[in-house]
């Protein structure tokens, strides 16, 4: 299991996941508010836009591999540099490929890279209280839970409330990954 980085040759590896898992990733699958006015340009566009924010220090996009193939996606966003030095996680596997501890394998490894390596000082995590495949997720990795975010995300279509979970490198005594080891 690991990550690597998102490339524009995943496009039709990606598609058919998503395709293959729509109705398992639906309920959790973020959306364009009616009154949005920018449009989705699909896959290319998305990983274009996501590569060029990884080059502008704003986004790390991962493809989460089992066996050496795409099983999912794990994307930190929203990176911000400065006095805050935190960011944003979000990620989604493949149904025949859930519980399994990939998932949270995943989410270990980037905190990892993202605290250690590249020096950031906090993550958050950001899950619809009905996800109980991603609450077990943060569980499992100590991850402290700040609270209920009202309609925080447009998913599935409606604004929808999520609750936060954070970890900041202080709380970590060694690595995540020893967390779940």
């Amino acid at each position: 299991m690991g990550l690597r980085a998102l490339a524009v040759r995943d496009a039709s590896t990606w598609a058919r996941l998503r395709r293959d898992n729509s109705d398992w990733l639906g309920p959790w699958e973020s959306t364009r508010p009616p009154e949005s006015t920018d449009s989705n340009g699909g896959y290319r566009s998305l990983t274009r836009d996501l590569i060029r924010q990884g080059k502008a220090g704003r986004a790390l996009p991962f493809v989460v591999t089992y066996d050496e193939s795409m099983v999912g996606q794990l994307t930190v966003t929203g990176i911000t540099w400065g006095s805050a030095r935190w960011a944003q996680m979000g990620y989604w596997i493949d149904q025949g490929y859930a519980g399994r501890g990939i998932a949270t394998t995943a989410v270990a490894l980037a905190c990892d890279h993202c605290l250690f390596t590249i020096g950031l000082h906090r993550i958050e995590i950001a899950i619809r209280p009905e996800n109980t495949a991603s609450l077990r997720v943060v569980e499992k990795l100590g991850f402290r839970a700040i609270g209920l975010s009202p309609k925080y995300l447009h998913i599935n279509g409606m604004w929808r409330d999520h609750l936060l979970f954070a970890v900041t490198v202080e709380e970590i005594e060694t690595t995540m990954l020893a967390r779940i080891s």
